[in-house]
C-alpha cells in the first residue's frame, strides 16, 4: 500500500512538473525568436566573453557587458544601418519602376533588333513580344509594390522589432555572465548519464558556431561581393540586391547566381555587353569562389552534415520559424542525428535472445 501511494505521489509530481513546464512554455511562446537569438550569440562569442572575462580579474558582469558592447557596435548597428538603407532603396526602385523611369521592356526591343533570328523563331512558336513586355511592366511594379508594401509593413512593426532586439541584449547579458550556471542546472535535472549530455550540448555549441561562422560569413562575403559589383556596374540599388544575395546564399542550392546571372543577361539584352559579360564572369568566378573556398574551411569539416540535410533542414526552418530557421533548422538536424548516432551506439549492437 505504501509503494502504491508512493507510485502515485511521484505521477502527480511529475503531472504537476509537465503542467508547470507547458505553462511556462505557453507564456513565453511569443518570445521564442529573441530567447533563441540571445543563446545562440551566447554560444558564438563566448570566446569573446572569456578573453574579456580573463583580462577583467574574473568579474563576469564587466566582461558581459563588454562583450555586450562589441556585439552591438559590431552587429546590431550595422544591421540596423543596412536595414534602413534597404528600405530607402527599395522605395527609391519603387518609386522610378511606378513613374516609368525604369523600362524594362527595353532588353526585349534590344533583342527584337540585334538578333532578329531568334526574335523570328520565338514568333514561330506562338509568343507575343507584346505581350511579354506587358508582362515584364506589369510584373515589375507588382514585384516592387509587394516590397514596398513590407516594407512599410516593417515599418510599422519598428517598435516591437526594437523591443525584440532589447529582451534578446538583455537575455544575452544573463547567458553570458551566467551560462555556466545555467547549463549546469538544466544538465542536472536532465535524465542522462554525463557522456551524453557532453555530446548533445558539444554538438549543438558545434553545429550553431559553424553555422553563424560559415554558413552567414559565406553568404555575407557573396552578398557583399555582388552589392559592389552592382555598384561598379551602376545597377539601381545595389545594396538591396546584395542584401538579396545574401539572404539567397543562405539557402543551399539556390545562391546568389539567381540575382548576378539575370542581371548580367539583362544589360547584355540592353546593349551593355562589355558590363554584362564582365558581371558574368566576375559572378561565376569571384562570387563563386568565395562559396567553393570558405565554405567547406569554416563549415563542413565542422558540421559534417550531408548536403540534402542541410537543404531540407533549412528550408523546413525558413518553412516553420521564418528567418531564425535558418539557424534553428541545421541544428534541430545536427542533434537529430547526434540523437540517432547515441541510439545506435547504445542499442544498435543488441541481439535478440534464443532460447535453448
Amino acid at each position: 500500500m505504501k509503494n502504491g501511494k508512493s507510485t502515485a505521489q511521484n505521477i502527480s509530481f511529475i503531472l504537476l512538473v509537465l503542467s508547470a513546464t507547458l505553462l511556462f512554455a505557453w507564456v513565453i511562446h511569443g518570445f521564442v525568436h529573441p530567447i533563441f537569438w540571445a543563446a545562440l550569440m551566447a554560444v558564438v562569442f563566448h570566446s569573446l566573453y572569456g578573453f574579456f572575462l580573463r583580462h577583467v580579474h574574473n568579474r563576469a558582469w564587466l566582461a558581459s557587458l563588454l562583450t555586450l558592447l562589441i556585439i552591438v557596435l559590431g552587429v546590431v548597428i550595422p544591421l540596423g544601418l543596412l536595414g534602413l538603407s534597404v528600405m530607402h532603396e527599395s522605395m527609391s526602385l519603387y518609386e522610378r519602376i511606378s513613374a516609368g523611369d525604369i523600362k524594362l521592356n527595353k532588353g526585349i526591343a534590344y533583342l527584337e533588333q540585334s538578333v532578329p533570328l531568334l526574335t523570328e523563331g520565338m514568333e514561330k512558336l506562338g509568343i507575343d513580344w507584346e505581350k511579354i513586355k506587358q508582362g515584364l511592366s506589369q510584373g515589375a511594379v507588382q514585384a516592387s509594390r509587394y516590397v514596398a508594401t513590407n516594407l512599410v509593413s516593417i515599418g510599422q512593426n519598428t517598435v516591437r522589432l526594437g523591443v525584440m532586439v532589447a529582451i534578446a541584449l538583455y537575455l544575452l547579458y544573463f547567458f553570458l555572465k551566467d551560462g555556466e550556471w545555467l547549463i549546469g542546472g538544466i544538465m542536472r535535472v536532465i535524465p542522462l548519464d554525463p557522456k551524453r549530455q557532453q555530446s548533445l550540448v558539444g554538438r549543438f555549441t558545434q553545429v550553431s558556431r559553424a553555422t553563424i561562422k560559415g554558413t552567414f560569413v559565406v553568404a555575407i562575403v557573396q552578398g557583399g561581393l555582388g552589392g559592389i559589383l552592382f555598384w561598379v556596374m551602376g545597377i539601381q540599388a545595389p545594396t538591396l540586391w546584395g542584401v538579396v544575395m545574401t539572404v539567397l546564399s543562405l539557402i543551399p542550392m539556390l545562391g546568389s547566381a539567381l540575382v548576378w546571372a539575370p542581371a548580367g543577361i539583362i544589360l547584355i539584352s540592353l546593349g551593355s555587353v562589355f558590363k554584362g559579360v564582365v558581371l558574368l564572369i566576375l559572378g561565376s568566378t569571384l562570387i563563386g569562389l568565395a562559396d567553393n573556398v570558405l565554405r567547406p574551411l569554416l563549415v563542413g569539416r565542422e558540421t559534417r552534415l550531408p548536403d540534402y540535410m542541410v537543404l531540407i533542414s533549412t528550408l523546413g526552418g525558413l518553412s516553420v520559424f521564418g528567418v531564425s530557421g535558418l539557424v534553428i533548422g541545421p541544428v534541430a538536424a545536427a542533434v537529430f542525428l547526434t540523437v540517432w548516432e547515441m541510439f545506435g551506439e547504445e542499442f544498435g549492437n543488441l541481439k535478440p535472445e534464443t532460447s535453448g
